[in-house]
């Protein structure tokens, strides 16, 4: 068992208090990761990502994506099979899932597409103008002195 203390993070560092409590969320969890439906992460581009979950057996009506709170929920309820059928063998899972991923700011899910038994989520990472790096400007100090106006005392 691991466990990892994250107050000096806290007393050292302002405004990361998500990324702790997901490290500390994630490495502190004692219930085993559900491995149904399986899924891929890939990044696509500099910006974009693709999540791909294998979702077999399941429509387009039995399942939902939804973000809520910084979070991708993905879940499927396969309805309820109104024929009696007797399986010798039964490998193919629809059993109801939720499976939950973590967003960081500024990512946005851009579509969702199901083909071939394969559900598509394709995200975005859109960094704000006012956030992104701009360059200042070096001026000399002659320029700035200039344009400083003469005060006289009010007293």
């Amino acid at each position: 068992m691991r466990s990892f203390d994250f107050a000096p993070l806290h007393r050292a560092t302002i405004g990361f208090d998500q990324i702790a409590d997901i490290m500390d969320r994630v490495l502190t969890s004692e219930v085993s990761q559900p491995s149904y439906p399986p899924y891929n992460i890939e990044k696509t581009d500099a910006d974009t990502y693709r999540i791909s979950l294998a979702v077999a057996g399941f429509a387009e009506d039995d399942l939902s994506v939804e973000v809520k709170e910084n979070a991708l929920v993905v879940a499927g309820k396969k309805a309820a099979d109104d024929k009696e059928r007797t399986y010798l063998h039964r490998g193919i899972a629809t059993r109801a899932f939720e499976r939950r991923f973590a967003l960081a700011d500024h990512v946005r899910v851009t579509g969702a597409s199901l083909e071939n038994g394969m559900l598509h989520i394709d995200l975005k990472r859109e960094v704000p103008e006012a956030l992104k790096p701009r360059r200042i400007a070096i001026t000399s100090a002659k320029a700035i002195q200039k344009d400083v106006v003469d005060a006289k005392p009010v007293n």
